[in-house]
């Protein structure tokens, strides 16, 4: 690694303080303090040094999980840039994941971060004030972990997608494909509690005897799996996932 991005961006240099804070303008609340922009470079060469040092064939290896919870919080915490500090920290925790692993780190951190972001700012907030990191690594370790578990889902996902239109794309008239594609799009969550038959007539515009007919007709084809019924009935997409 090396400080190449410094000829792209820049470090931050105004003589104010960069600070994180809430709050009224004339009742502040400060979070963080990060050092001062005259201390950045240097901060940066050491942080550089420290993150060779610490990885694979360096004297100084730290295990996968604790040396990319460290760099990203030793980041965060000189906060070198004006904007995108957040987003260069997490791609140095994947960097680092990478290099441990000796392959690409295909986990969705930056989306797991973003669900527990009220969570991630107070941890941070919490362990730039103190030399103790132990509970910080714990709780990134399991955003990692978790991470990994969620980017596993979404390939199982997409792979599922594949399938379903491998085996369906020939067999559904236009209503269904709309309706269908809607309810990809919505990820492997979908809809929440499910395709009901209003969520079909407000995506398809046609009316409640086509639509029941369309919906009858996805079951049978093997397409959609139905559960409740009368008012409370739901439709799923049926992915072959394995």
């Amino acid at each position: 690694m090396t400080l190449g991005w410094k000829a792209w961006g820049g470090y931050r240099r105004h003589a104010e303080a960069m600070q994180i804070v809430s709050g009224r303008l004339d009742n502040p609340t400060v979070h963080f303090e990060a050092p001062p922009s005259a201390q950045v470079a240097d901060e940066m060469e050491r942080f550089v040094t420290w993150f060779n040092g610490t990885g694979p064939g360096a004297a100084g290896l730290l295990p996968a999980l604790t040396r990319a919870g460290l760099a990203h919080l030793y980041f965060e915490s000189i906060h070198p840039f004006e904007d995108g500090n957040g987003r260069l920290g997490r791609a140095l925790a994947e960097k680092s994941l990478a290099q441990n692993i000796g392959q690409p780190s295909l986990i969705s951190l930056a989306f797991t971060i973003e669900k527990e972001r009220k969570i991630y700012y107070s941890q941070l907030e919490r362990h730039q004030k103190t030399l103790d990191v132990t509970e910080w690594l714990l709780w990134f370790s399991g955003i990692v972990l978790e991470a990994q578990q969620v980017t596993l889902k979404r390939v199982a996902f997409f792979i599922g997608k594949a399938r379903f239109y491998d085996r369906f794309r020939d067999r559904l008239n236009e209503r269904q494909a709309k309706a269908v594609s809607m309810m990809f799009r919505e990820g492997p969550a979908g809809f929440e509690g499910g395709l009901s038959a209003e969520n079909y007539l407000k995506i398809t515009g046609t009316s409640r005897a086509t639509a029941t007919r369309d919906l009858q007709d996805l079951v049978a084809l093997g397409a959609f799996a139905r559960t409740g019924e009368r008012r409370h009935t739901r439709y799923w997409l049926k992915l072959a996932m394995n």
